[in-house]
């Protein structure tokens, strides 16, 4: 076991270590990361609203007269006079 580091890895085993536990936690940390975003954009999936209450909203906004109102809720409702 004599001169067990003198005959060792060398500069080149050095950097292979190196680049391996860089690559290494980098993995850990892409994983990790990869695991919370999957679990929050299961949480935060945007709802699918009704098109009638967007129309609602627009309206109690103002974005929309009345007119305009009664005529998109006739054409949403299938019931065009």
């Amino acid at each position: 076991m004599m001169g067990w580091y003198h005959d060792g890895m060398g500069w080149g085993g050095w950097v292979v270590m190196t680049v391996a536990m860089v690559a290494f936690w980098g993995l850990v940390v892409f994983a990790v990361l990869a695991l919370f975003r999957t679990q929050r954009s299961g949480e935060s999936a945007p709802d699918r609203r009704d098109p009638m209450q967007i129309l609602d909203e627009r309206f109690a906004r103002g974005e929309i007269d009345e007119d305009e109102y009664h005529a998109r809720s006739s054409v949403l409702r299938g019931s065009v006079h």
